[in-house]
């Protein structure tokens, strides 16, 4: 009897893992925060209970469609991902999990969160999520990424929607305010990205696909780093300008985003993968910790 359940008790763990491997943890993470964030500044003052609920319930809906993207770009990437020792140990790139098995798993999440989402918070919320989506596993996965250098620069719309999906799960709708959150992500996300593709440059190399180190070398995607900095240095003063946060705020943003472009002239100046990977670790950092200086400034009286 103990001999026979063994193997269930080592397997079933073992097999949760490699699922949950499969919707990326660390980015939904930040993809809910983000959300979380904007439901919270669409919302004057402190929540109701019902206004709670419904947060916690978008919150769900939103990290399981984003885990079934996550899941479907596996699928899609996994002969790349085998390629590179960034993504080799994905249950995808190892073999671990076929593709009937990863699609069946990301099409159960998307319906359960799209279920969620339509039913529990609104429509709009369900079909702007769902759009994020397929903007993400479709458009930039199967037709962006491998097409053109351009790919993070585009594609970074669908990873740039948190926010927005956040602010229409308590509203409704989506405002002039979710859409200065929507872009200060969308211009985080190149210089984050690239910095990452610097030192792993090799890899994308290998892999074929045209990120722009690979394409236009070291030097010019460096400068694009810095000039993204500076370009959004300026979008991360603007929820001071348009008084959706206070002194509190413009305080972290200007300290957070000096030390960002800091970073990035430093490293156009003088290149190391160790500086590389620094950038890319601060730029974390910059956008982990202004959302959450926006999220005390809120209750700041």
């Amino acid at each position: 009897m103990s001999s026979a359940s063994a193997p269930t008790v080592s397997v079933l763990p073992s097999v949760w893992r490699q699922y949950n491997a499969l919707t990326k943890p660390r980015v939904i993470q930040l993809i809910v925060f983000c959300a979380l964030i904007g439901m919270v500044l669409a919302v004057p003052g402190l929540p109701s209970w019902a206004q709670v609920q419904t947060a916690a319930l978008a919150c769900l809906g939103i990290w399981l469609v984003a885990g079934a993207a996550a899941a479907f770009n596996c699928v899609i990437e996994q002969q790349i991902d085998a390629k590179m020792r960034r993504t080799a140990w994905r249950p995808t790139a190892r073999g671990q999990l076929g593709n009937v098995q990863t699609l069946t798993f990301s099409a159960v999440l998307c319906a359960a969160g799209s279920l969620i989402l339509y039913f529990w918070v609104n429509p709009l919320t369900m079909w702007l999520t769902f759009a994020t989506f397929v903007g993400y596993a479709v458009v930039y996965t199967v037709i962006l990424k491998p097409l053109t250098p351009q790919n993070i620069v585009i594609g970074g719309a669908s990873g740039a929607m948190p926010p927005v999906l956040g602010w229409a799960a308590m509203t409704g709708v989506v405002s002039p305010e979710s859409l200065i959150l929507f872009l200060i992500i969308f211009l985080w996300t190149p210089p984050h990205f690239w910095a990452l593709a610097l030192y792993r440059v090799e890899d994308y190399r290998k892999s074929g696909l045209p990120m722009l180190p690979v394409t236009h070398g070291s030097e010019f995607t460096r400068l694009q780093i810095l000039l993204y900095t500076f370009v959004l240095l300026a979008a991360c003063l603007m929820p001071f300008i348009m008084r959706m946060n206070g002194w509190f705020y413009l305080i972290a943003a200007l300290a957070l985003s000096v030390g960002f472009c800091w970073q990035a002239w430093a490293l156009w100046r003088n290149y190391s993968d160790a500086l590389a990977r620094k950038t890319f670790r601060f730029s974390l950092w910059h956008l982990s910790l202004l959302f959450a200086a926006m999220l005390i400034d809120h209750y700041l009286p």
